[in-house]
């Protein structure tokens, strides 16, 4: 089986996707089983820091951009990440 080259600028390993995420690395495996894009090759994963920022776009049906300078990005995650769990308790209760 041919190995896939790396693309140039990928989050490589559980560690550097957690720390692009803000997020510990057993979460970031956990949103991996649930549908964040991640690419496994063997043992190892990596994932794009744009596919990561549509895909987060997409479940809080919200604009979200994780890689930028802002000095206090782990408020606005937080802030995403609620917005997520509540409307998935909602949806669970209709």
């Amino acid at each position: 089986m041919a190995k896939t080259k790396a693309q140039a600028g990928a989050l490589k390993g559980w560690k550097k996707i957690a720390q692009f995420l803000g997020q510990p690395s057993s979460t970031a495996q956990r949103w991996a089983r649930e549908g964040m894009p991640v690419e496994h090759c063997g043992r190892l994963v990596q994932a794009c820091p744009e596919k990561l920022n549509l895909w987060l776009g997409r479940e809080t049906h919200e604009p979200v951009q994780i890689a930028t300078e802002t000095p206090d990005l782990s408020a606005e995650l937080r802030r995403g990440l609620a917005y997520v769990r509540d409307n998935r308790r909602r949806r669970k209760k209709t």
